[in-house]
């Protein structure tokens, strides 16, 4: 349950407040030399702590090479890394296995493992454990990028906020990179700091707010994926769907096709050179479950943080009885800035596995 890929294996280990958090790569082309400092930034953008739309939690996310690499190459074994916790206030999550949080896996966890369960932080449904997805990931951007392939995403929605529209048929490559760059990676700074203003008047109400995670990927060739049960968007979704708070996926224009005409929503043929091209991209760059080398466009919904310092009514699973909730610690009053590199990761992962089974 905790391993996503085929060719490409990631398996993920570890819990919020357990001495270590970290992952095991499998597949990886031996002779694959990753720059570290680009996997340093790149676990940086998620890495905790740093601004005022983040958890206060310091944690350096420094990963531990255990295994696979000689003399800064892959060898062909699994590459192993561990990241180790260092400021985990775990008394705070005293008392949660009576009075489980709203919208926590606490009381699904609990009916799961039983008494068990490690609590504290969330422990293995934590968003800490995104962490090591991020190494991972950074892995396969690399690789990726070696094939002509890169992978971005922006912010494309803080409550009621939009970044920017973007051509879903020509979508900057350069200017993708650039929000990458960006501490709060939006299009427009205008919309970047209406947002800001949304996740701190949340903050200041003891609140949380969500959003939405627009991620492309360009320069994938036509023809990957599978129809029915193999196609991109399910192999793509069922991932996403692993990091903490994604409440929905969809591709292109999404749930509005559904209030589109075919004729406004079909996107015609044209020939780019030499090149079947599509001169609208409202499917996202995939029919049928398959590649059509034009950019794929996943939009990922992420629900407001669950922990809020608002009184919330839950029960108390020993008496059985209506009870109150104040929920303290350290916790994102907006998990949507962080996520965005995790949806990368993720994504990269995924088309990296399927072009290595194609």
């Amino acid at each position: 349950m905790n391993t996503l890929g085929n060719k490409l294996r990631v398996t993920i280990f570890g819990q919020s407040h357990a001495p270590a958090i970290g992952c095991v790569v499998e597949g990886l082309p031996a002779g694959f030399a990753p720059d570290m400092e680009q996997v340093a930034a790149f676990m940086a953008r998620r890495a905790p702590g740093q601004n005022a739309w983040s958890t206060s939690r310091k944690e350096s996310d420094r990963p531990e090479i255990l295994s696979g690499l000689v003399d800064g190459k892959t060898c062909g074994a699994p590459v192993a890394m561990a990241i180790r916790n260092s400021d985990q206030h775990s008394r705070d999550y005293s008392g949660l296995k009576r009075t489980p949080r709203p919208s926590h896996a606490d009381y699904t966890a609990l009916v799961k493992f039983g008494s068990s369960y490690d609590i504290r932080g969330g422990g293995q449904f934590s968003g800490r454990l995104t962490a090591p997805l991020c190494f991972a990931g950074a892995l396969a951007l690399q690789v990726l990028a070696g094939r002509g392939i890169s992978v971005g995403a922006h912010i494309a929605q803080i409550g009621q906020v939009w970044d920017k529209a973007t051509d879903f048929a020509h979508v900057d490559q350069e200017a993708l990179a650039a929000v990458g760059r960006n501490s709060f990676p939006v299009f427009d700074g205008d919309a970047g700091d209406a947002m800001r203003q949304a996740i701190e008047a949340a903050r200041l109400d003891g609140d949380s707010v969500g959003g939405v995670i627009r991620c492309f990927a360009l320069g994938l060739p036509a023809g990957i994926g599978e129809p029915m049960f193999g196609g991109v968007e399910n192999r793509l979704a069922a991932a996403l769907f692993g990091i903490p708070a994604v409440r929905g996926v969809s591709f292109g224009d999404g749930f509005a096709a559904a209030a589109m005409r075919g004729s406004a929503h079909n996107d015609p043929f044209v020939m780019d050179g030499e090149r079947v091209s599509t001169r609208t991209n409202h499917a996202g760059g995939v029919l049928g479950g398959i590649t059509t080398g034009m950019p794929l466009v996943v939009n990922i919904a992420v629900k407001p943080t669950a922990s809020i310092a608002m009184p919330q009514d839950t029960v108390d699973l020993e008496t059985k009885e209506p009870a109150s909730l104040t929920i303290h610690g350290r916790h994102d009053p907006c998990i949507v800035p962080r996520a965005v590199p995790v949806a990368e990761a993720v994504t990269a992962l995924t088309l990296l596995d399927m072009l290595m089974e194609d």
